[in-house]
């Protein structure tokens, strides 16, 4: 088993108690929510959890969040700063009652994988937790998370300390080699891949980040178009990489632009990037201006 220590904020969505709403209208934090955020918040039961974006009105990445339904109230778990995120949901909420509360400092975050996780999940919280759903226990939680980086593992966080006290036997990693497992398994991320500029949908997430059932949020429109649409030109992508090649580089074929390199692991023999589905073949090779990429697969997550 391996792990290792997650810097994420930690943020606390409610609205007001003991507010009663006609039949069928959604309490005003989860209508605000499900307005704002990509995939479907209500329908999300106590212990489950989902991934969404948060966008702008042209459909382009603000920030991302694993929302984590906690009976009556949500926790956002996200790479944002808190400061952030309060400061413009209180904006864009107007006149609801939706309320935040920054758990970051409450809330230490681990996650672990690998041979062995399982067991060391059941021994700590007497079960193991179905994908994309979470145990709490004393004022810990557990979150069974395959979209972290694209294989089974646990997100843990609370009032872990004890915890972490346990996990003095197992392999902990640092965080660039947590990043090249991310890279190695074709996992999209906030301001790297997601990011202005390239249509969320390239990315390949569709399947666990959207809903296209609930109706209107921010940026939904723009979803839409591309999704129902067809394929996108471009496909995120990883490749082989040989050179000093950088993130920002573009991908050339025959001195025309057809991608650019948006992460590279520590090692400089991996790479993601969007292509021209076009000249997306196997074993390819590209030059970009530091290097030469060579195209090994469309990224697809299979959950």
């Amino acid at each position: 088993m391996k792990w290792t220590s997650l810097n994420r904020a930690k943020i606390k969505v409610y609205g007001k108690k003991g507010k009663v709403l006609p039949k069928g209208f959604l309490e005003e934090h989860i209508s605000f929510l499900q307005s704002t955020l990509t995939n479907d918040i209500a329908s999300l039961k106590d212990g489950e959890f989902n991934y969404n974006l948060w966008l702008t009105g042209n459909g382009q990445p603000i920030e991302d969040f694993f929302v984590f339904r906690d009976g009556d109230s949500f926790i956002l778990d996200t790479e944002a700063t808190p400061e952030k995120v309060i400061t413009q949901f209180t904006k864009i909420k107007l006149s609801l009652q939706v309320f935040f509360e920054d758990l970051t400092e409450k809330m230490k975050h681990v996650f672990l994988f690998g041979d062995g996780s399982k067991d060391f999940i059941e021994k700590m919280f007497e079960k193991v937790p179905e994908k994309f759903s979470f145990l709490k226990k004393e004022n810990m939680y557990v979150a069974r998370n395959p979209l972290r980086i694209g294989e089974d593992g646990f997100d843990i966080f609370g009032n872990i300390d004890e915890l972490i006290k346990e996990l003095k036997d197992y392999s902990e990693i640092n965080q660039e080699e947590f990043e090249d497992l991310r890279i190695e398994n074709c996992i999209p991320r906030i301001h790297k891949e997601l990011r202005e500029g390239f249509h969320p949908l390239e990315a390949n997430i569709e399947k666990f980040a959207f809903s296209f059932t609930k109706g209107c949020y921010v940026g939904q429109e723009a979803i839409a178009r591309v999704h129902f649409r067809g394929r996108t030109p471009r496909t995120l992508s990883k490749f082989e990489i040989e050179g000093d090649v950088r993130e920002n580089d573009e991908i050339f074929s025959d001195d025309k632009k057809i991608g650019v390199i948006t992460s590279v692991n520590s090692k400089k023999t991996k790479a993601l990037g969007y292509i021209l589905r076009a000249k997306a073949e196997q074993e390819k090779e590209f030059k970009t201006k530091n290097g030469i990429v060579r195209f090994i697969n469309e990224c697809h997550l299979s959950l």
